[in-house]
């Protein structure tokens, strides 16, 4: 636990309605910052999300040389050009952000230069190894700070290769952010490297590469996606439109959904086929989701989307669908729930290695709240209550384990309860959803 936890009771208030808007993609922000920052120029973002993840982005490219000031409501990126960043004098401090992590020793791998990783205790647990593997194949070397630590685990600090080798990989597990750190690699990287996706996972790298005028090119063959990035380039400034992360809007796609007579229009959401599955999956449990005014903003396609309350049914879910919601998965978990039958997941080894442990996280706190959870390896096997709310747990706080997927999952669980769920700590939501729960009690007035 942390020295200064914030608890909060989140209790059944009625119906949710009314119109939101949630926070910009995290992934996109991240990224954005990380490509206007190998750019020569100044690129303005609109709609960043200035959670604490994507800050840790921020400090550590500014740390490297660029230039990153709000604006208003923009924030304006001078970056130092692919090849020109600069080694930084302290630790770069990840927080509780794998993205940034992961993305930044991409980068890094590309650039003679060192750099020490550092994060808090959630993140010095998670495994980096999947990153070093292919980095290491580029050049890149890894130790661990202190004598007897892990080597693939935070602290850890590495040095850039002069000059990385191009190679082609093949993922061994679907993940964006290894793939997103090695095309980053690359970007500063003579010849061609090449990264072959057996399945395709969010493409964000691959569409932002392209606008800022990377040589980049994708195709698929015998079924596998093939990544190619031609180095060294250039990266020119762009203006970037970060739509509303489908991630955050799922939370509030599930509460309409289970929570009797609401209503509630969630404005410019993300719909990239790589992150859509969330949606997928509750249409097939029977969710009511409208989508209105389709458009493309900033190369990505989104809409409004209009939830309204439904009688949902379990289902078994695709694991080929897991790419596409991996973080959705703990609120999904909360749909099942309170669905009619049985929901059941597999394929879902990936849930252990996140924030915390996701799948033995949710399954002890919905357990907690009254929900029948079976929990298997790889997925959770969860029977609905058909619509009856949650038992909940008063005043009992359910541990969330630091993860802020976890505390807002929870959160939902609470309000489709009986008597309310009090989650132990909501502090790390700041991560990824700064305003979240009141941006939920606005909805329950």
């Amino acid at each position: 636990m942390p020295d200064n936890p914030t608890p909060r009771r989140f209790a059944p208030r009625g119906p949710l309605r009314g119109t939101i808007t949630v926070p910009g993609d995290k992934s996109i922000s991240h990224r954005a910052l990380i490509f206007g920052a190998l750019a020569v120029g100044k690129s303005r973002i609109a709609g960043l999300l200035e959670g604490e993840d994507v800050l840790a982005t921020a400090a550590a490219m500014r740390q490297m040389g660029a230039k990153i000031e709000r604006d208003g409501e923009t924030w304006v990126v001078e970056g130092v050009g692919v090849g020109s960043l600069l080694e930084p004098e302290t630790a770069l401090d990840m927080g509780n952000s794998g993205t940034s992590t992961r993305l930044l020793m991409g980068l890094i791998a590309g650039h003679a230069i060192s750099a020490t990783f550092i994060g808090d205790a959630s993140l010095s647990a998670r495994p980096m190894g999947r990153v070093i593997e292919p980095l290491g194949q580029m050049g890149a070397s890894f130790t661990a700070s202190r004598a007897g630590e892990p080597q693939d685990t935070l602290p850890l600090t590495m040095r850039g290769a002069n000059p990385a080798v191009p190679i082609t990989y093949r993922l061994p597990v679907a993940s964006a952010q290894v793939k997103s750190a090695i095309l980053l690699a690359a970007l500063n990287t003579a010849g061609t490297t090449t990264v072959i996706e057996p399945v395709p996972t969010r493409d964000h790298s691959e569409r932002m590469l392209k606008g800022f005028g990377a040589a980049i090119e994708t195709e698929t063959v015998a079924e596998e996606r093939h990544i190619r990035i031609h180095g060294p380039g250039d990266l020119a400034p762009q203006d970037i439109v970060v739509p509303g992360d489908p991630s955050s809007a799922a939370f509030f796609a599930v509460a309409a959904s289970i929570v009797p007579e609401s209503d509630v229009t969630i404005r410019n959401v993300g719909l990239n086929p790589t992150r859509n599955g969330i949606f997928q999956v509750l249409e097939a449990m029977g969710a009511d989701i409208a989508y209105e005014d389709r458009r493309e903003v900033g190369g990505e396609p989104v809409a409004d989307l209009r939830v309204r309350h439904a009688e949902l049914h379990g289902v078994e879910v695709d694991p080929a669908l897991a790419p596409s919601m991996i973080d959705e998965f703990p609120v999904l978990f909360v749909a099942a729930a309170l669905a009619k039958g049985t929901t059941t997941t597999s394929g879902l080894h990936e849930l252990r290695v996140k924030e915390s442990d996701r799948l033995a996280t949710m399954a002890r706190a919905l357990t907690a709240a009254g929900a029948q959870v079976e929990e298997r390896e790889d997925g959770l096997v969860i029977e609905g209550t058909g619509g009856t709310p949650l038992r909940g747990t008063a005043n009992e706080g359910v541990a969330t384990a630091l993860d802020h997927r976890i505390a807002m999952s929870m959160a939902i669980a609470g309000i489709a309860s009986r008597d309310g769920v009090e989650v132990d700590d909501t502090g790390p939501i700041a991560t990824s959803f700064p305003g979240f729960a009141d941006l939920l009690e606005g909805l329950t007035q």
